[in-house]
């Protein structure tokens, strides 16, 4: 089975589209902000600050209008050489705020009305320095036929500028509502994509990982079947093994102690060669019972003959007996007949937890409880010997057997440290259909 493909193909192309999203906008975004603080500064300051100016002509213009009205009617008391100082001071300011609109002058003006403006300007101020050599009379018709046209011409001029710089104004203002609404439109835009770009590579990398994660419970399903099959093919070993020792060994050696013991009897008691024969007819039992031993060891007749729960009381009677460990047992309950297909997994689970305890537990006692409900075998193992260690190693082949077997039986299987110390391992086997198989 070929190994799935990593996502990483996947992850970087979405995550260069996405930063190449981010790129293309946020140039995008910074052109659209130079425009705007082009359109800020170069137009809109720029007008503004113009318009001042030429509002501040504008009001100039505006005391020269009324001092040439004084000037024309006589309503003052003051001769017309008495405005000269009022006059020097207006042109002065008006001298000033020219040059400054000067450099200020938008691009939407066009050179002739700069030129129109500072030729009225100068034929303004040329006329006005005849007034004070003439008399009043000579001054009033100079009023009349030029500097009011001149003054007029300046005013209108300054007007049409006005206008202009407010059509500018509004002009940029509605190009600067323009660009913040295409900037605003491409913001959503771009949260789209970079939407759109994160749901499908995060849905590719769901579909990669459910793929994956698919051809892992394949694995483990097969993993499964083979540790059951391993198992399963252990076990008929165990069984073949047994029953030959049984039936094969078993026969040979009691049919060897047998003749022996007829040959025993036909030599005189007091000679050498009947104690010899006699001590080899005892080697033949002792290896008789050790051969049974053996073959209750791998697997136990008392299993097929009694069931799981006899066979756990036969079993730890035996462990006490070779071990020397006290051994406390408690069954709480009547379970039904567990037959050989799940009790031999129970009774295995019991005899590697119980060995576990000899090898590592350093203690002298031992409990093991089987409590049968309706449908379930919850089955501990109990020590206060040295429990389990604080950096645990890789977990040994019987402690991964007990959970395969424990697995194959659909239960579960808890090992861990006791709350008064020592190590405890809870087994829970349901007992459904087939608990008698």
């Amino acid at each position: 089975m070929m190994p799935p493909r990593t996502p990483t193909l996947i992850q970087l192309l979405g995550l260069a589209f996405t930063l190449g999203a981010v790129a293309v906008f946020s140039l995008f975004t910074l052109s659209q902000l130079s425009g705007l603080k082009r359109l800020g500064s170069d137009i809109v300051d720029r007008n503004r600050r113009d318009s001042l100016q030429l509002i501040r002509i504008q009001n100039d213009l505006a005391q020269i209008g009324l001092a040439l009205r004084d000037m024309v009617e006589g309503t003052e008391p003051y001769p017309i050489s008495g405005y000269r100082a009022e006059f020097e001071r207006i042109k002065g300011d008006l001298e000033d705020a020219l040059a400054v609109e000067s450099g200020l002058t938008p691009a939407s003006r066009t050179p002739a009305q700069q030129v129109l403006l500072r030729g009225a300007f100068e034929r303004f101020w040329s006329a006005a320095g005849q007034l004070w050599e003439m008399d009043e009379r000579g001054a009033k018709t100079l009023i009349r036929t030029r500097l009011e046209a001149e003054r007029s011409t300046m005013t209108t001029v300054i007007s049409r500028m006005l206008v202009q710089n407010n059509e500018a104004e509004a002009a940029a203002v509605q190009e600067i509502q323009g660009i913040y609404g295409k900037v605003e439109r491409n913001l959503y835009v771009f949260v789209g994509l970079v939407l759109a770009a994160i749901a499908l590579t995060g849905m590719l990398v769901i579909a990669h990982d459910r793929r994956m994660f698919n051809s892992v419970a394949e694995l483990s399903e097969q993993r499964r079947q083979l540790a059951g099959q391993v198992i399963s093919g252990q076990e008929d070993v165990f069984r073949t093994l047994a029953r030959e020792l049984h039936d094969e060994f078993g026969q040979v050696l009691t049919a060897l102690g047998v003749m022996l013991q007829r040959v025993e009897r036909k030599l005189a008691e007091s000679s050498e060669e009947r104690a010899g024969v006699h001590e080899v007819r005892e080697i033949a039992n002792q290896t008789l019972e050790r051969v049974r031993g053996m073959s209750q060891m791998l697997h136990p007749p008392v299993l097929d003959d009694y069931g799981l729960e006899k066979s756990i009381e036969w079993y730890l009677e035996h462990f006490r007996k070779q071990t020397g460990l006290e051994v406390h047992y408690e069954k709480i309950g009547v379970g039904p007949w567990i037959g050989d297909r799940i009790a031999i997994h129970v009774y295995r689970i019991l005899q590697e937890a119980l060995n576990n305890v000899v090898r590592h537990a350093r203690t002298s006692e031992v409990w093991v409880k089987a409590a049968y409900s309706s449908g379930r075998l919850v089955l501990e193992v109990r020590d206060r010997g040295a429990g389990l260690p604080a950096r645990p190693a890789r977990e040994g082949i019987g402690l991964i057997a007990m959970r395969e077997r424990a697995e194959l039986l659909g239960g579960e299987i808890v090992i861990e440290s006791a709350a008064d110390g020592g190590t405890r391992v809870l087994l829970s086997v349901p007992l459904g259909q087939g608990v008698d198989s």
